[in-house]
């Protein structure tokens, strides 16, 4: 049973999504980043450690089944996938990593339920995992939290139309085409043309950018294409869920420039202004948003942990704002 703070940002952690034991440290992927970002949002009092929601797993497979395929969810869950399957993921398969990442999946969904019981935010302190596809993970993402989260609440009937923004710098291309016949949800991408992954798949709405487009373009571009989806979208209505990929890859220093064929030039202020513009566009219209933090990639982790903050504490200002100028 979920205890949703009313008036407040909810938030949502496990201790287990980050696998830290026997990790290789020289992974692109920073496992700590977790918990460093939990404990940086508690000692600089974003919340209150007892009021943080801890996911737990449903057991069994079949609420993974929404967004996979029962026999890649039981290959991947029992250790029997194929080593090129695991490489094409990136992550090392161990038990501990199955049960971060279902953990994950499920602190999305907890998210999800609580914004709607809160009609205000909830930030999941992980999730993002938008490479996941209806029979295979990749980059990094085993499992789909965002398409699992939209489909679980539309099919309990709690939602009857969900807009997933992701603005992440990669396209959430496993997002996009395990939702491509479901009209109960819009993607919307805006993200780098030239980063991973190299064939992408076709979203509702997909902004693909240019090579270093900085904070003025970007936000010129969601200011023109956010209201219009969360006012109207295809068929006039509203959206009752909005589910937010904050993703900080899109920073002008984050290594998906060394990696990648291309990259966004987006400054912390920028980042920030984004997500304002996101969060406050929701609860001005009355509309739940359930965060997660989306990719991010430093081997500095006071450099990574600051902005993964950003959203959170953006979630605190324009949550407090907004019940000032409601009363």
């Amino acid at each position: 049973m979920i205890r949703p703070l009313l008036g407040r940002v909810n938030f949502v952690y496990h201790p287990l999504y980050a696998v830290m034991e026997g990790w290789d440290t020289g992974h692109r992927f920073n496992m700590s980043k977790y918990h460093h970002l939990f404990r940086h949002l508690e000692k600089t009092r974003v919340f209150k450690f007892a009021e943080v929601q801890t996911p737990v797993d449903p057991g069994g497979d079949k609420w993974l089944h929404h967004a996979h395929c029962p026999k890649y969810v039981a290959s991947y869950c029992d250790g029997s996938l194929s080593d090129p399957a695991i490489r094409r993921i990136g992550l090392p398969w161990s038990p501990a990593m199955v049960k971060a990442v279902r953990l994950e999946v499920a602190g999305t969904i907890l998210a999800a339920r609580l914004a709607v019981a809160c009609q205000g935010i909830s930030c999941n302190l992980g999730g993002g995992t938008h490479h996941g596809h209806w029979a295979h993970g990749s980059g990094f993402n085993p499992f789909n939290d965002l398409a699992l989260a939209a489909l679980t609440l539309l099919s309990e009937g709690v939602v009857g139309k969900v807009l997933i923004v992701d603005l992440d710098v990669h396209q959430g291309d496993g997002t996009a085409a395990i939702l491509a016949n479901k009209p109960q949800v819009t993607t919307f991408s805006m993200h780098s043309s030239l980063a991973f992954p190299v064939r992408k798949q076709q979203s509702d709405v997909d902004i693909p950018l240019d090579n270093n487009t900085s904070d003025a373009e970007y936000m010129r571009l969601l200011h023109h294409h956010l209201p219009l989806l969360l006012q109207n979208g295809e068929d006039s209505t509203q959206p009752d869920l909005v589910l937010y990929d904050a993703g900080v890859d899109v920073h002008e220093h984050d290594m998906v420039h060394q990696f990648c064929r291309g990259g966004l030039s987006l400054t912390e202020e920028g980042i920030r202004e984004r997500d304002e513009f996101v969060l406050s566009s929701c609860l001005s219209l009355g509309i739940p948003v359930a965060t997660v933090i989306g990719g991010g990639y430093s081997k500095d982790p006071k450099e990574l942990t600051r902005r993964h903050a950003i959203h959170a504490e953006t979630a605190v200002a324009c949550q407090a704002s907004h019940l000032l100028r409601s009363t």
